[in-house]
């Protein structure tokens, strides 16, 4: 699936989702938040963010999304890899910086599509 597919997908999570205006995290969220998406920030640091419910971790949502956003390092990536796999997430969108070989061989080997790129530049300026 390709990233024109994946944004076709309604029901998003963003991990690394931040209450930090000035972050990527805090920025792709609300792009999709505002393009109409039903998104769920994920963060280990925040509470809510935009006066939205932050979750911890993907398995604490309150239903299955479509496509999982990485805003993180890699070394933490590779553990919400594991997890979209138990989960039956089959899309994951990395964002520039969030890639490793390690990250790319698991979804391989497990059946999960990934797409490389910007969300942002993406969506444009909607």
């Amino acid at each position: 699936m390709d990233g024109v597919d994946m944004l076709k997908e309604k029901k998003w999570a963003v991990v690394g989702a931040t209450d930090d205006t000035s972050k990527f995290g805090y920025k792709i969220y609300m792009r999709l938040k505002n393009n109409g998406y039903t998104v769920y920030p994920i963060s280990i640091k925040c509470d809510e963010i935009d006066g939205d419910k932050a979750y911890k971790e993907l398995a604490d949502l309150p239903e299955k999304v479509d496509v999982v956003d990485f805003v993180v390092n890699p070394r933490i990536g590779i553990s919400i890899m594991k997890q979209c796999k138990e989960l039956g997430i089959k899309n994951v969108w990395l964002q520039p910086g969030t890639v490793s070989d390690e990250i790319i061989d698991y979804a391989k080997e497990n059946n999960i599509e990934t797409f490389r790129g910007c969300v942002l530049v993406a969506l444009g300026n909607k």
